[in-house]
C-alpha cells in the first residue's frame, strides 16, 4: 500500500525558516534509511504558503487566492509518499521520524487510493488510459533528467 506522510507546518516554517543543519543531517540519514528499506517514493519540502496560491471551486466559477493562509493546523510544510505494507508500519516509521520543527508538530498518515478502491466505476477503459497516463509522465521525467 502506499501513503502520503504529511508533515503539519509550524509557526516558523511558515515564517519561512529554515531547518538547522543538525535537522537537515538527521533528516537525511532518516531519508537514507527509507530509501534503504525500499519505502521512499518521493520526499520533499515545501515552501511556505506566502508563496503559494489556492483555487477555490464553486460549480464553472474558479476563485484563486494568494497565500499565505493562516489555519497553520491545516497548512503542509513537506510530505513522504511511502510503499509500505501495512498502517501499522507506517506508523512506526514516523515514530522513528526526527521531530521536523522546534517546537510541537503533528505529522499525519493517509493511504493513497489505489485502482482497486474504486471498484467498478473505475473501468477497464479508465484503468488503461491511468496506466498510459503513469507510463507517459515517467517518460517525460526521464528525458527531461537528460536534457
Amino acid at each position: 500500500m502506499r501513503v502520503m506522510v504529511i508533515v503539519k507546518a509550524s509557526k516558523a516554517s511558515e515564517a519561512g525558516m529554515m531547518p538547522s543543519e543538525q535537522l537537515l543531517a538527521e533528516m537525511g540519514k532518516y531519508n537514507e534509511e527509507l530509501a534503504n528499506a525500499g519505502l521512499l517514493l518521493a520526499g520533499e519540502g515545501l515552501h511556505p504558503t506566502s508563496k503559494g496560491a489556492r483555487v477555490r471551486f464553486s460549480g464553472r466559477q474558479r476563485t484563486v487566492s494568494s497565500g499565505p493562509f493562516t489555519e497553520s493546523e491545516d497548512l503542509i510544510a513537506g510530505f513522504w509518499l511511502w510503499q509500505v505494507q501495512s498502517m501499522d508500519e507506517a506508523i512506526e516509521w514516523v515514530k522513528r521520524c526526527p521531530n521536523p520543527h522546534e517546537e510541537e508538530t503533528e505529522i499525519e498518515i493517509r493511504p493513497v487510493f489505489e485502482a482497486d478502491d474504486f471498484g467498478a466505476e473505475f473501468t477497464p477503459e479508465l484503468r488503461e488510459q491511468e496506466a498510459h497516463q503513469r507510463i507517459r509522465a515517467e517518460e517525460l521525467r526521464k528525458a527531461a533528467k537528460h536534457s
